[in-house]
């Protein structure tokens, strides 16, 4: 069941690697998410999941998978949005 759970938890990783539309954001989900799935790996698992995360959000483009922009942007568009 343990493995079962940390594949599921890999392959949403993966997926979800490409949060954002510039590579610095795909980034830095990534490997946000791949350290969390590594997590009951131990320090390693962060480790490894970090640096895979981060190489595949570095490396899928904004059309693979686009979840729409980061929490992080969005506020900043909303005060940037003129007022009606």
């Amino acid at each position: 069941m343990m493995k079962l759970s940390a594949l599921s938890i890999a392959a949403a990783s993966l997926l979800l690697a490409a949060c954002g539309t510039d590579t610095g954001d795909r980034t830095a989900s990534g490997a946000g998410i791949g350290a969390a799935a590594g997590i009951p790996f131990g320090p390693a698992g962060v480790i490894a999941g970090g640096a895979i995360g981060a190489g595949t959000g570095a490396t899928t483009s904004p059309d693979a998978v686009n979840l729409g922009t980061p929490l992080w942007e969005q506020e900043n568009q909303a005060a940037q949005t003129p007022e009606e």
